[in-house]
């Protein structure tokens, strides 16, 4: 018989992210933020390829990239309001954890089950710092997917991409509830 942990399930049914526009300071410091990494690096990962890393953005860097952002969404002939997205998802952040999707090369692990394992990682980061009690928030947009902001502002190597920008700080409000999938629409039984 299995042995329940019914704190950790009513986290979990009831977990619930906080916009990153909510977020203010103060934000995880190193060391509340390195039992939140360590957390975030026990998701799976076949092979045990660790095809993800974490880029820690704070402070002048955040201001750095809400500049570079700006540019480059103008740069690039954005909407404005495109273009201020991608800026203010730095320049209102506290503390942004970049996980870096980094594939390596495998016979056994398909690139595909790597790309999930970064997708893990990110939802183990983001579930962590709520557990802590901190705000969090997973986000990505444009300036995720944009080569040029991603290699010359963060170092990324051709072969990586962000799996996610994930912010943390503290709460100023709770949000609502907001719907959840119909499991019976979703949902189907094999027992043949």
């Amino acid at each position: 018989m299995p042995t329940p942990n019914p704190a950790a399930m009513e986290f979990l049914l009831s977990r619930r992210s906080r916009p990153a526009k909510t977020l203010t300071g103060p934000a995880p410091d190193r060391a509340a933020l390195m039992p939140i990494l360590t957390a975030a690096a026990r998701s799976p990962d076949h092979g045990k390829l660790e095809p993800w890393r974490f880029v820690v953005l704070e402070g002048l860097a955040l201001e750095r990239l809400a500049a570079a952002a700006l540019a480059r969404g103008e740069a690039l002939g954005l909407d404005p309001d495109v273009a201020a997205k991608g800026q203010k998802q730095f320049a209102d952040s506290h503390l942004c954890v970049a996980v870096i999707e980094s594939p390596k090369e495998s016979p056994k692990i398909p690139a595909i089950e790597q790309t999930y394992s970064a997708g893990a990682v990110c939802l183990g980061l983001l579930n962590a710092a709520l557990a802590s009690g901190w705000g969090a928030n997973w986000l990505t947009g444009w300036i995720a997917e944009d080569r040029p902001f991603v290699e010359d502002e963060l170092g990324l190597a051709p072969h990586e991409r962000i799996a996610g920008f994930l912010h943390l700080g503290t709460e100023t409000s709770a949000p609502p509830d907001r719907p959840r999938p119909d499991l019976d629409a979703i949902t189907e039984w094999v027992s043949q």
